[in-house]
């Protein structure tokens, strides 16, 4: 006893000091900053362990230095479609094009992220999966067609039926002198080991891992993971959304068997924004930079006329650009606001765009998995939904299997898929990317499968919520109070 008393009183001095440095000299938020002075005040040990992990910012810096620009091109269209959105020329069609000229009423959107280097491209097509079966299938058909190069990130690759059958397909393209990069985050992928991929670098294709170190678990970015999906195949198609790689996100999951998800295929400039994504992060992870070269940014054979803005965010950069963007469309919303989201811990200004939305009279309704494949943080957001119902929230709860689709869609007239959670970590601790797309005709597909999965929900009412067993208040009002570090 006397032991553990020693013990925890040297960890309790530790972490005074440490909190002292998180307070004076790391720069996080107040709602980080006084969960994690909790966490190591209250539980001094276990606190530090977490701290060392999972919330240790020092050195960051350093190693996110490691940049690429990708292709000067994008750049340099970024900043002339600045300068004729300032010039109030962006929905003019002889200046930029735009098959649609009321996408002019985004235009505080589309300047918004024009400020995080993402082009606005409006010679797209689009097309929605919903089953890994058919997004799959579609995928492997596209990597037997790649003339010229394949270049793969995924957060999370199984070792397993799927993940063999993926990587034959690109192991063949490799031999037949493709080029194939594949990049894959370390801890979203455990297990995955350098035999897994050695026959396609003996074929000449490469692998490599994000966050890869030679002590595990001690980098100075772990809790900064490369949550991405990214697929583009001769820099003319891409994939984004919210499929990894693995037999779960095709119906063969022994915890969840069905399986929803929302992925889209591009084809347009839109998937040289992929193309800058993917190379930004090869950059960072290999330590070397891929020399531009245009064929990767050939233009379209067959263009579209769908409106598409690539967004990223993550840890390297100044400003939450994805979640700044779903907050100015809740607040440009007139109609409507659907959500589909498997993790939801939002932030007072994400919380409180979504109240006033409610309360201005829009229909907003959110919808999360019935069973959280993480349980501390289904008791998180259950802390959240009592304030949203009160203003008039409507709050669904997905019950046919694992919901992991990450949608928004406003007014059926523009929606966001990609990678990103409406939680802190996606917002600002991960890498993410999504397509933000000012398209009618998609963000009306993308709405009715809204509410084609509505039928597979039930609705918990506030009297629900008042309802909850005494052990379920009491997690979910612990968990809000760490719900800024998980």
């Amino acid at each position: 006893m006397q032991l553990y008393l020693l013990i925890n009183t040297i960890f309790l001095i530790i972490n005074i000091f440490l909190c002292l440095a998180i307070i004076f000299a790391d720069q996080r938020n107040v709602a980080s900053t006084w969960s994690w002075v909790f966490l190591l005040m209250v539980f001094p040990v276990v606190g530090f362990l977490l701290y060392f992990v999972f919330g240790n910012n020092f050195g960051k810096e350093k190693w996110f230095q490691t940049k690429q620009e990708a292709d000067p091109a994008l750049h340099q269209l970024v900043q002339k479609q600045i300068r004729l959105i300032k010039q109030n020329q962006i929905g003019k069609q002889h200046q930029i094009g735009y098959q649609d000229p009321s996408i002019s009423k985004y235009q505080d959107i589309i300047y918004m992220n024009l400020n995080s280097d993402a082009p606005l491209t409006q010679d797209n097509r689009v097309e929605i999966f919903t089953h890994g079966e058919d997004k799959f299938d579609e995928l492997l058909r596209c990597i037997e067609k790649a003339k010229d190069h394949i270049h793969v990130l995924y957060y999370k690759v199984r070792k397993d039926e799927l993940g063999g059958k993926v990587m034959r397909a690109l192991t063949k393209k490799a031999q037949e002198g493709v080029e194939v990069r594949f990049l894959y985050d370390k801890i979203g992928s455990p297990g995955l080991s350098r035999r897994f991929f050695a026959e396609l670098r003996k074929a000449g294709g490469e692998a490599r891992p994000y966050g890869a170190t030679k002590v595990p678990y001690v980098h100075p970015a772990i809790n900064n993971r490369n949550h991405r999906k990214i697929v583009v195949i001769d820099g003319e198609t891409g994939f984004i959304g919210g499929f990894n790689i693995g037999n779960e996100y095709v119906g063969r999951g022994r915890k969840c068997g069905h399986w929803r998800d929302t992925h889209l295929k591009l084809t347009g400039t839109a998937v040289h924004s992929l193309q800058a994504n993917f190379f930004r992060d090869w950059s960072l992870s290999a330590n070397k930079c891929i020399a531009f070269a245009p064929k990767y940014y050939p233009m379209p054979n067959q263009p579209g006329n769908a409106a598409i803005q690539i967004v990223s965010s993550g840890p390297d950069a100044k400003w939450h650009h994805i979640q700044n963007a779903f907050i100015r469309m809740i607040h440009a919303a007139r109609e409507s606001v659907y959500i589909q989201t498997p993790y939801f811990i939002p932030d007072e200004s994400t919380l409180n765009a979504l109240k006033t939305a409610a309360l201005s009279g829009i229909d907003v309704k959110l919808m999360v998995p019935a069973d959280s494949m993480q349980k501390m943080v289904q008791w998180a957001a259950q802390s959240y939904l009592s304030e949203l119902m009160a203003a008039g929230v409507r709050c669904y709860f997905y019950q046919r299997g694992c919901l992991h689709a990450k949608t928004i869609v406003v007014d059926r007239k523009i929606a966001s898929v990609g990678t990103s959670n409406f939680d802190i970590r996606s917002f600002q601790l991960n890498f993410e990317v999504n397509a933000f797309i000012y398209d009618p005709p998609t963000a009306g597909r993308l709405h009715q499968l809204f509410l084609h999965d509505l039928i597979h929900c039930y609705e918990q009412t506030a009297a629900d919520h008042v309802r909850r067993s005494p052990f379920s208040k009491s997690m979910a009002a612990v968990m809000r109070l760490l719900s800024p570090i998980m």
